[in-house]
């Protein structure tokens, strides 16, 4: 493959800074991981700044309707959680972080409680626990019925003020400051004013967490809010971190069809539907999952989306049916309030009919090389959350691992930095290229990345995905950063190294799904891991996936 067509953008040109301040440590996103992470520091008597591209609370986290994964039921134990988590996610998992995830995840939750979380609680007053697709038990932690996500974002913002942390909304991450070793020293940021770029600053700090989520706004349709559009997966990169399986995009089976030209969020029906024992139909009333997998409708979530796919290719459909009628509208109603709001404001009623539903982009598995205590390959800069590529996901996230995740990893790269912090150092000026993609060039990638790069891929369709990301041209030198062209410069670049990744791995495998490579590949069973040089051009490199046999040597 051409150097050429993989190249993307390796440094903003930055707005002039007009004030400098200094914090211990700045958060950037106020997600579940952003939150934790900056109320355990500020607990820990440490000195943080949270920035947010929105409002406090922005973000997916306030979007989930599923819930926690942990093992609390009596017939759980941790090998089943790591198992399920391992199948899942079809081979790239790094099984020692997946049973550190399993290990503390009842520990994160309780603390979650502790700070005030309700959660959904059953007759002897423990938390109320449901299955959803590829876990063997039940053992989802939710909060009002399908609002899990907003209660955790409620409760982490209130104990966020409740500590003074000061927190700069609508407030961008430009580019990280280095120092002269290369340490992350701070960040370039700006305030956002009705789309323009003002008041920017430098905000040196001891560390940088990066907490800004996925990047699913790379499609057309998806479940993620308007702001996950790759920003810190962006920024992270030209910082000369390391990215990997940014290939592994998961859909989400069930999304509300809300036609075929559907753009923008589009309203989730959570897998704890099927979970109660919804089913998927097609227009005949004939079940799709039967035979497609042992859990049927409880599969995991990539053979859902790519079974849903294949359905719609055979027979010209465009969406196929969710049918929870059998299960009663009084339950319906009583178990999944917001979803059956969404439903009825489509002229759906959840619980009386069966609803259209097509699969579309949910959750970033791929993003961040980071272990779980939020260290990337460069110094000074951390990740957590759905930003971090840690090895927990996989190929393919287990359904409700995602919050879990999050939380577990903002308590233990708080605990970090509570301990670890170097001194303040100062930054230096930056040089090199630097450029940006206009915003005009926002629809034309996310309609090529739709069209090529979605549940089902081929050698040509991603070939012409990047040619069509390559011929893009950049901000004019006279052209003004605003805060559209940062977020358009990001997708650029998600898009470049999805396609570049899912062109180069013949195979198919959890998210990953090759027409063209149907097979799953032994030799394949490895993370192609990404870095920038300071030209832009993207180099790639295979990483074997660590086992826990493995770690254990490391160790």
């Amino acid at each position: 493959m051409g150097a050429s067509l993989n190249r993307v953008v390796p440094a903003l040109p930055l707005p002039e800074a007009g004030w400098t301040r200094s914090t211990d440590v700045v958060v950037v996103g106020t997600g579940a991981a952003g939150l934790m992470t900056a109320v355990a520091l500020a607990d820990a008597g440490r000195a943080v700044t949270v920035v947010t591209k929105g409002d406090l609370g922005d973000g997916s986290t306030a979007w989930a309707q599923g819930g926690l994964a942990a093992v609390l039921g009596p017939d759980d134990d941790a090998d089943l959680h790591v198992q399920d988590t391992l199948v899942a996610g079809a081979g790239l998992c790094d099984e020692g972080a997946v049973r550190t995830l399993v290990d503390e995840a009842p520990a994160a939750i309780a603390r979650l409680r502790e700070l005030g979380a309700l959660l959904d609680l059953d007759a002897a007053g423990r938390p109320a626990l449901t299955r959803e697709g590829g876990h063997s038990r039940d053992r989802i932690v939710h909060a009002g019925g399908d609002a899990s996500g907003a209660e955790v974002t409620r409760t982490l913002a209130a104990a966020l003020r409740a500590r003074g942390v000061e927190v700069l909304q609508r407030t961008v991450a430009l580019d990280a400051l280095r120092s002269a070793d290369g340490r992350v020293v701070g960040l370039r940021v700006a305030g956002v004013q009705d789309g323009a770029l003002v008041d920017a600053g430098d905000l040196l700090a001891r560390a940088v967490v990066l907490a800004t989520g996925g990047y699913g706004q790379v499609y057309a349709a998806s479940s993620n809010p308007a702001g996950a559009t790759g920003d810190g997966l962006a920024l992270a990169l030209r910082a000369g971190a390391e990215v990997a399986d940014v290939e592994m995009v998961q859909f989400h089976p069930t999304v509300l069809w809300s036609g075929p030209n559907a753009e923008g969020q589009q309203a989730l029906i959570s897998e704890a539907v099927r979970g109660e024992g919804a089913l998927l139909v097609d227009a005949a009333g004939r079940r799709i999952m039967l035979g497609a997998h042992p859990l049927a409708d409880l599969a995991p979530r990539d053979v859902v989306s790519a079974t849903i796919a294949a359905h719609l290719r055979a027979t010209g459909d465009e969406h196929v049916f969710l049918d929870a009628s059998h299960l009663g509208a009084g339950f319906v109603a009583r178990r999944f309030p917001g979803i059956s709001r969404a439903c009825a404001a489509a002229g759906f009623d959840l619980g009386r009919e069966p609803v259209p539903v097509a699969p579309a982009a949910h959750y970033s598995c791929g993003g961040v090389v980071a272990d779980l205590d939020g260290r990337t390959t460069v110094p000074g800069l951390h990740a957590v959350g759905e930003v971090a590529c840690t090895g927990i996901q996989g190929a393919n996230r287990l359904a409700s691992n995602s919050i879990t995740e999050g939380l577990v990893a903002a308590l233990r790269c708080a605990a970090l930095l509570a301990d670890e912090l170097p001194p303040a150092v100062a930054p230096v000026a930056a040089v090199g290229p630097t450029g940006a993609i206009g915003p005009a060039a926002r629809a034309a990638i996310t309609a090529a990345a739709t069209r090529h790069a979605g549940v089902a891929r081929d050698a040509d369709g991603l070939t012409e995905l990047l040619g069509v990301l390559t011929a893009l041209p950049r901000l004019a030198p006279d052209g003004v950063l605003d805060c559209a062209a940062v977020e358009t410069t990001a997708l650029h670049t998600v898009a470049t190294l999805l396609a570049s990744a899912a062109l180069a791995r013949t195979e198919s495998r959890g998210c990953h799904r090759r027409l063209d490579h149907p097979a799953t590949r032994p030799e394949w069973q490895v993370r192609l891991v990404h870095r920038l040089d300071r030209s832009g051009h993207v180099h790639t490199r295979t990483d074997a996936v660590r086992t826990l046999a493995a770690a254990q040597v490391v160790a």
